[in-house]
């Protein structure tokens, strides 16, 4: 039996142990959204899309945490004007649990802070993993919505969070480059893990019809090149002074300017994916974005 084959034993058995214990009618409760957000490039708004989603979410009573799992550029905490003394390396290593580490902005969002902890996650042990696996279980109570902030680009860390999320939303800009990576970005995503839907944010547009415009040309190459892939429209953010207000102040434009066009915009996204239904054949939860890790490791 090689090492992922027992670590997954492990984690089925304490799963059992786990719903034996359960009393037979818990009542409802609910399911976590798992939504990794991504780009194909940098500099196209990424974490701040996040972080105001976030805080948007948060205000319409939803229960919010963030992962920040753009390796080498976490910067959630400089957004919400944090200065977290763990991150996420400190869990993996069993030093820390996962409320240890957590920080919670005034707004009342989570966020579990980056840094070097997922700098080799393809490579983590089995029992780092495991670590992680039963920390993040329990999260499923509490929260409502788990946005994993990526990194930009293809590398194999990008790939994991957003292969392993119950939604992919991709953030672009109108700027051709940032369209070209973006899907490059679906195209590796559907063609090695088999990821066939997506959802695109385009940001910092000078109107709707240009939004639609980018969403156009992503589609179009999508259904002449890729299979059974498809990119819904998730909506777009206008380009705004405000956000670069808010990013020099430490905050969100949320926070910064809540009457601004671009927060107006946010706030109206974040109710959008409240109300979304998940999609049929999606778990939708932690432990399974914990476990479609070791899948993913697993067939690799």
């Amino acid at each position: 039996m090689d090492q992922a084959s027992g670590l997954r034993t492990i984690v089925q058995s304490n799963t059992v142990a786990r719903s034996q214990k359960s009393p037979k009618n818990p009542g409802p409760r609910s399911i976590p959204r798992v939504v990794a957000v991504t780009s194909g490039k940098g500099g196209v708004g990424k974490s701040h899309c996040v972080g105001s989603l976030a805080l948007a979410l948060t205000k319409i009573g939803k229960r919010v945490v963030v992962v920040d799992a753009d390796v080498g550029l976490a910067n959630m905490d400089i957004l919400f004007n944090l200065r977290p003394r763990y991150n996420i390396s400190h869990v993996l290593s069993g030093e820390k649990k996962l409320e240890e580490v957590m920080v919670t902005t005034g707004q009342g969002v989570r966020i579990v802070p980056g840094g070097s902890g997922f700098a080799n996650f393809t490579q983590l042990s089995d029992g780092e993993k495991l670590n992680l696996l039963s920390e993040f279980e329990v999260l499923g109570e509490t929260t409502d919505f788990l946005l994993v902030d990526t990194g930009a680009g293809i590398s194999s860390n990008v790939l994991y969070f957003n292969a392993a999320a119950d939604e992919i939303l991709v953030v672009a800009t109108r700027e051709p480059t940032s369209i070209t990576d973006a899907y490059a970005l679906m195209k590796v995503l559907s063609k090695e893990y088999g990821t066939r839907h997506f959802k695109l944010l385009v940001n910092m547009v000078e109107s709707e019809k240009e939004a639609k415009s980018v969403y156009a040309s992503l589609s179009g190459a999508i259904d002449k090149f890729l299979k059974n892939v498809v990119l819904e429209y998730f909506g777009s953010i206008p380009m705004d002074i405000n956000l670069q207000k808010a990013v020099l102040k430490r905050s969100t434009v949320v926070e910064y300017a809540p009457q601004s066009p671009a927060a107006k915009s946010l706030g109206e996204l974040a109710e959008k994916m409240a109300r979304s239904p998940i999609r049929p054949g999606s778990d939708g939860n932690i432990k399974f974005f914990m476990r479609r890790i070791f899948e993913l490791d697993r067939d690799r």
